[in-house]
């Protein structure tokens, strides 16, 4: 940063030629010098400015021309994040891959699906697997939001006002750096931006727990619908030798909390004093490698765990069929009031039933079966059909197709497949 400044300025005439060319030549700094020189001046970049400036010798009172230590402590912090934002998409990518190749895996595996915990209806593990590849394809969309909105530069001197240093110093070392120029700086560059950063990152890390409190649920002893990998060497417990717990899991919903902690600094950030204070700088230092580093680790360790996890469709179907049939009660309810009974009469007449299966643990099948009441209005052939076709789910084809919106290669791929079957029909161009 400090290079393209001197280029510049020596560009437009206000620093000579040869002075940014030593600058590019001889300028380097040591990290124990700036350390020793920092307990004189307790000013970092002032240390770091005499360092670099032994190195450069005579036309060092060019360095660092014009500018204040934020210029070139928040356009560094800019590039940083940049930076750390491509590793997390990149991350966020993988792990696309990996829901999607799950989720059309299991597009038809049934299970029951809960809410409160308590069974409700019928769907597909492939689907739930499709709600979370659709959520995280949002968090990578807010990601690039977020890059975009910290990849800022701000040349623009003491309190922005460009005073003592030219506008098109800041425009030349923001288009080498790739980054936008601010609209307006004040000293430092705006830290509602930043909020803006760490907020995406918490939400990634509320989207990556709940995965995580998913896989916790389905591990559960009475239902181990879904397990996390367990090697043949693993151990789960120091005194019980058969546990295998869900600690992977159990790990991200800890760290996910850990990430979430920065949401509230960052955003008192952006409140500071005129035109600058550095309240914000020392949690900054703290806060940012640390969160963005246990983000990262979430992703890469979710990523194993949605590669590798165990999946029992046997078990899914055993719980799907626990309360006999209970999921087909809307089914009924719907059924009735197309017979002409009021949704409070239908809804009446298949609680009824469906209590009485519940609290004495019957099928439900059975317990509509001796309903003088509800054969009246539904034969055993329409009985027959209802609870028969109760595991189809026949809105998953078009949810997959219509909803689950995959992601451009794999439209491409499937594109590449239609040309390449024209290409083989006789008489047809490719």
């Amino acid at each position: 940063i400090e290079i393209l400044i001197a280029e510049k300025l020596a560009d437009i005439g206000v620093i000579p030629k040869i002075a940014s060319k030593e600058i590019r030549r001889k300028a380097k700094f040591n990290v124990d010098e700036i350390n020793k020189l920092e307990k004189q001046t307790r000013h970092d970049v002032n240390a770091y400015i005499d360092n670099v400036s032994k190195y450069i010798g005579k036309q060092s009172k060019y360095f660092h021309h014009g500018v204040t230590s934020s210029d070139i402590i928040d356009t560094g912090f800019s590039i940083q994040l940049r930076q750390t934002g491509e590793i997390i998409k990149n991350e966020l990518k993988i792990l696309l891959k990996n829901l999607k190749a799950k989720s059309l895996k299991y597009k038809n595996t049934a299970m029951i699906g809960r809410s409160h915990g308590i069974h409700a209806e019928p769907i597909t593990f492939g689907l739930k697997l499709g709600s979370f590849y659709n959520e995280f394809k949002r968090n990578l969309k807010r990601l690039e939001l977020a890059i975009e909105e910290i990849s800022i530069c701000s040349i623009s001197g003491p309190v922005g006002t460009y005073e003592s240093i030219d506008p098109r110093v800041e425009k030349y070392v923001a288009k080498k750096l790739k980054l936008n120029s601010e609209d307006i700086s004040t000293q430092i560059i705006p830290r509602d931006r930043h909020a803006f950063f760490f907020s995406v990152l918490g939400i990634i890390a509320s989207s990556i727990e709940r995965f995580a409190v998913e896989i916790r649920h389905l591990q559960r002893t009475e239902l181990l619908e879904v397990e996390e990998k367990f090697s043949s060497k693993q151990k789960g417990s120091s005194a019980m030798p058969h546990k295998r717990n869900p600690v992977l899991s159990e790990n991200l919903t800890g760290l996910a909390r850990y990430i979430r902690s920065a949401v509230i600094p960052s955003m008192e950030n952006i409140v500071l004093w005129h035109e600058r204070d550095i309240s914000h700088s020392s949690v900054e230092r703290i806060m940012a490698p640390d969160i963005s580093i246990a983000l990262d680790f979430s992703l890469n360790r979710l990523n194993e765990i949605v590669k590798t996890m165990t999946v029992y469709p046997e078990n899914m179907e055993k719980n799907l069929n626990l309360l006999g049939g209970l999921y087909n009660s809307q089914k009924l309810l719907l059924k009735l009031t197309k017979k002409g009974l009021s949704r409070q009469e239908a809804y009446s007449l298949v609680q009824k039933n469906a209590m009485e299966a519940w609290n004495n643990k019957k099928k439900f099948h059975d317990v509509l079966k001796k309903d003088k009441i509800l054969l009246k209005y539904i034969s055993k052939e329409e009985f027959k059909n209802i609870l028969e076709n109760d595991k189809k789910n026949s809105k998953i084809d078009w949810i997959f197709k219509n909803k689950i919106k995959w992601s451009l290669f794999f439209i491409i791929i499937k594109l590449f497949k239609y040309y390449a079957t024209i290409k083989k029909r006789p008489g047809k161009p490719y």
